[in-house]
């Protein structure tokens, strides 16, 4: 199993019946393609959309049907389709329950950094700030190291700021972590890895509290 699908699996039991979910650009959106066809959900879309499903098959595909991130999508019954006015205006009366969201760096305080890299383009903040602001929830995905192998976990982050203190729970290819007033907690580890080995990959210190039933590794 890939280090992708060790996240998205885990990431889509954090989905419960019934909530309006925001899935942000990149890994998150593949969250929608683990969820059963008939799961009870309101999958949220910046550019207007509440109600946007799975991909579908070519020959159905309705070439301006697309989601914020560009990708085409389509829709549950009992959609709606709106401005981005409109869409914003849902963000900021926090009327999302959840948001999964990406990752440059987090921080022991839930502080986010998806946005930029100092001298590399980037299109913009976009809807980031927005979401990690307002939402209920925020939930990262993000592998646990870059891809030189430097921790992602921090204790302060260095990168420009999203949004400060607005993270929920990280979930990483390597472990559930907890984003709590006395630091990051793990809750679970998606692998066979020691705790030394995980606090070796992570600066911020961690608190291991793991059931006795943690998830299947692969």
């Amino acid at each position: 199993m890939s280090a992708a699908e060790r996240i998205l699996r885990r990431a889509v039991t954090e989905v419960t019946p019934g909530s309006i979910v925001n899935l942000g650009i990149g890994l998150p959106t593949q969250v929608m393609h683990y969820l059963p066809d008939d799961f009870d959900v309101q999958i949220h879309s910046e550019n207007g959309i509440l109600g946007a499903w799975k991909q579908a098959a070519p020959e159905w595909m309705d070439p301006s049907l697309i989601d914020a991130a560009g990708a085409y999508v389509s829709l549950r019954e009992g959609a709606s389709l709106f401005d981005s006015a409109v869409s914003f205006a849902m963000i900021r009366r926090a009327r999302l329950d959840l948001t999964m969201i990406g990752a440059f760096e987090v921080d022991a305080h839930g502080n986010l950094a998806n946005w930029k890299i100092p001298g590399k383009f980037s299109p913009g903040i976009g809807g980031a700030m927005e979401l990690a602001q307002k939402t209920k929830r925020i939930v990262v995905l993000t592998t646990h190291t870059d891809k030189q192998g430097r921790p992602k976990i921090l204790e302060t982050c260095r990168l420009p700021l999203t949004a400060k203190a607005c993270v929920s729970r990280i979930i990483s290819d390597l472990a559930v972590i907890d984003v709590t007033d006395q630091g990051l907690v793990v809750r679970e580890k998606l692998l066979d890895i020691s705790d030394a080995d995980l606090q070796g990959q992570t600066e911020a210190e961690l608190t291991f509290a793991i059931g006795e039933a943690p998830h299947d590794f692969d």
